[in-house]
């Protein structure tokens, strides 16, 4: 075993031995199809006829990055976020004024590398988006709006500053559908980056309408900062318009549910993109971003003897200007699963699929056709997030069990490449602050074996109150990482969490 090896395992023990753990979002999701409800619901907490709720989560991470030329890229830091929400809700609307606490500790102050090798691990984009600090934390309010209702609650507008997910508008009946949607449809474009230790919120406005023939959803706003800065006060000179409409249908419980959307994005910072081109192009582009995209998805669940069979479709196609540069992009995601009726003590659940991103192959044209996400959550679909759905294509599998009513083990294997090898490396999710593009890419020589990826994640909810989760990555690096970290082209990513509900 190698130095570098020992002292990644050295960090997951300290943080074994002495740490606290979480779930991967702020908002914990149910357990996943044909595993029994974890615990009742946390008591309400009333001050007056006001409810008061929240949550507290404490995530210690070991990051032991691919293999620089300088800098460290082994390290344990700790990230906390603290939620205290209070609501009131009345016949025909609803307030909630939410607080929220993000507070970093020892974070790496030598995890960043010169050129290409660039920062080492989400423990340096911290660092550096919160002016070079160890320990940060800041208080802002993570929600506040006001919600009107209308015809039984059909109707719904939230005014304000408030969570989105795009996928989210209608949750299925069906508990695989359910568990598909939550996991493998949801945020890939919008989210809010619940995972990171400060997350991000959206300042506008949320129309709802609900029938049982299906949602209709229309969103307006400004993302606010936040993600990797814990001052999530301000906004971000960009902004976004999106409309959905989602049936449900099939026979039984609904054993299929559609949707179709349609978003808008408007980015008019003045800022160097992250693209292909050589750089004296791109710093004399800052023209605005208006990228629109079009897509649906489609998930299906059919129960058959030998147990359920599940599908997913998902996929858009995007227009407009990417600053000086025409854009036309495309992205797709074909997903199929088995939750056999043998070994029913472990109750297993097999999937696989294939998802590729475009890429741009040629960057002394006039048009860019890297596929671009948005806003969204990359973690549910990078779970060790070196890498996101931008020009990328992943082949991937996973097998989740569930040997207990309070325990849910899932692992992966993702093959990872570019689509294009005149492309780059992309990684991150979307613009966070003002001054920071959102997403950073690495040239790539003209590789595209990016890595082979192989992880494991275990959740024990102990009580209605706590959940703990455990999660090792290891990526087994290609012909890009090799050629941007010749030193050592693997890397590894544990973590340890603790989600307290109140």
């Amino acid at each position: 075993m190698s130095i570098r090896q020992l002292a990644f395992y050295s960090l997951v023990a300290s943080a074994l031995a002495g740490q606290s753990l979480a779930p991967p979002t702020a908002n914990p999701a149910p357990p996943p199809p044909a595993a029994p409800a974890a615990a009742a619901a946390v008591s309400a907490i009333k001050l007056g006829k006001v409810t008061v709720s929240g949550s507290f989560r404490t995530r210690q991470e070991a990051w032991d990055w691919f293999q620089p030329d300088s800098g460290d890229p082994s390290y344990l830091y700790s990230g906390n976020l603290f939620r205290v929400t209070f609501s009131q809700s009345f016949e025909s609307w609803d307030w909630q004024v939410e607080l929220a606490v993000p507070f970093l500790l020892g974070l790496p102050n030598n995890a960043v590398a010169p050129g290409a090798q660039g920062q080492l691990g989400l423990g340096a984009n911290y660092f550096l988006a919160n002016d070079r600090n160890r320990n940060s934390a800041m208080l802002f309010p993570k929600q506040a709006f006001l919600q009107f209702k209308a015809r039984g609650a059909a109707h719904r507008v939230k005014v304000g500053r408030f969570e989105f997910m795009d996928g989210s508008e209608l949750a299925p009946k069906n508990a695989t559908l359910a568990a598909l949607k939550r996991d493998r449809i949801n945020m890939r474009l919008i989210g809010h980056f619940g995972w990171a230790h400060v997350g991000r919120s959206f300042d506008g406005v949320h129309y709802s309408y609900t029938k049982p023939s299906g949602n209709f959803t229309f969103v307006g706003a400004i993302p606010t900062r936040g993600v990797f800065q814990t001052d999530g006060w301000g906004e971000t000179n960009s902004a976004f318009g999106y409309a959905s409409f989602t049936k449900p249908w099939g026979k039984g419980r609904h054993n299929a549910d559609t949707r179709v959307f349609a978003i808008h994005y408007h980015d008019w910072r003045q800022v160097l993109k992250t693209d292909n081109r050589p750089v004296l192009l791109r710093q004399a582009d800052m023209a605005n971003i208006r990228v629109a995209s079009f897509g649906g998805h489609s998930l299906h669940a059919l129960e058959t003897k030998p147990g359920t069979v599940d599908v997913l479709v998902w996929g858009l196609g995007q227009t407009g200007r990417w600053g000086r540069l025409d854009h036309r992009a495309c992205a797709l995601a074909l997903e199929a699963g088995f939750q056999p009726r043998i070994a029913k003590r472990l109750k297993p659940w097999v999937r696989g699929g294939f998802f590729r991103g475009s890429g741009d192959g040629d960057p002394s044209d006039s048009v860019h056709r890297s596929f671009f996400q948005i806003l969204p959550t990359p973690r549910p679909f990078a779970r060790f997030p070196f890498f996101n759905l931008m020009n990328n294509q992943d082949l991937n599998a996973a097998l989740i069990l569930r040997p207990h009513a309070k325990v849910t083990v899932s692992s992966e294997f993702h093959a990872l490449r570019l689509a294009s090898s005149r492309d780059l490396w992309y990684l991150g999710g979307g613009v966070f602050q003002p001054w920071t593009f959102g997403y950073a890419g690495r040239a790539t020589s003209g590789n595209r074996s990016l890595a082979n990826l192989f992880d494991t994640s275990v959740e024990w909810r102990a009580r209605r109150d706590v959940t703990l989760t455990g999660y090792i990555g290891y990526a087994q690096g290609k012909a890009v990482t090799e050629f941007i970290y010749p030193r050592g082209r693997d890397a590894k990513l544990g973590y340890l969490e603790l989600m307290y509900r109140f």
